[in-house]
């Protein structure tokens, strides 16, 4: 499926309080272009800035999530006087940004996976908070095959899976199927391709009903407290459970808890 050049690379789409962003480069193996990148990039920014939006779902067309970065795009690039230098260090350094906003923005973001996903496209995987993949989607940073190790895709991978499952997929580059890719965390769960769809909405739908506040609260503690030692990380995380005791959203659910009714959720 080619898709005409004036089509936009990233399609935009809601569902509710669900915002979905579809990579629309199936020609290119959904390639992460620098404009595709920078759509990404607005389209996040757009979300973080929404109040409307409460998940995001970062989807693709076609048979492949994401093959990585647009090979033949870094190619060219090489032609510049400085074989291309500043542009790479432009390009990374967009990635990077954006790979990190996925993890900074204050709503949850689900990737729901129907094909391939490698080098980067499983980084952006990798990224996303939580994962939805058919059985037949396929998992890789191959970099190693190629002369390039998948050095950006690593940050995100050895965060999500254990060490050692992350160092055999960089050393191997060797595709790991959907059923691993559950076992190691790199995923949440896989189930046949035409429910893909659906159970991501339904994940996406469960977590847009819960509190707002409570939801961006839960997600910024969670990344901050996974970088700090385990004391730093217990007084930090206290002093969130004291804050977010004095919340609006805290005092309805425990007392609507108690008094055993549905909670009426502050706006």
């Amino acid at each position: 499926m080619n898709v005409p050049a004036s089509e936009p690379v990233l399609l935009s789409a809601r569902q509710g309080a669900v915002l979905r962003l579809t990579l629309n480069r199936p020609g290119a193996r959904n390639a992460l272009s620098r404009a595709l990148v920078a759509a990404l990039s607005e389209a996040l920014d757009q979300a973080a800035a929404d109040s409307s939006v409460r998940v995001v779902i970062i989807t693709a067309n076609g048979p492949v999530f994401s093959s990585g970065h647009d090979l033949k795009e870094m190619t060219a690039l090489r032609q510049d006087g400085d074989a291309g230098k500043a542009a790479y260090v432009a390009l990374f350094t967009q990635c990077s940004r954006m790979m990190q906003q996925i993890v900074t923005l204050p709503k949850p973001v689900i990737a729901e996976v129907h094909g391939v996903a490698t080098a980067a496209g499983c980084q952006l995987v990798a990224s996303c908070d939580l994962a939805v993949a058919s059985t037949a989607s396929r998992f890789a940073t191959p970099g190693v095959n190629i002369g390039l190790f998948c050095s950006t895709p690593m940050v995100a991978l050895s965060r999500n899976v254990p060490r050692k499952a992350a160092m055999e997929m960089l050393l191997t580059g060797e595709m790991v199927t959907a059923d691993q890719a559950v076992k190691i965390g790199l995923i949440n769960r896989a189930v046949p391709s035409e429910q893909v769809e659906r159970e991501t909405m339904t994940l996406a739908e469960t977590i847009a009903a819960k509190p707002r506040a409570t939801i961006r609260t839960g997600k910024e503690a969670f990344y901050r407290q996974l970088e700090m030692p385990l004391t730093d990380a217990y007084a930090y995380v206290t002093q969130v459970m004291i804050d977010n005791m004095l919340e609006p959203e805290a005092v309805e659910g425990i007392g609507a808890f108690l008094e055993k009714r549905e909670p009426k959720w502050p706006a």
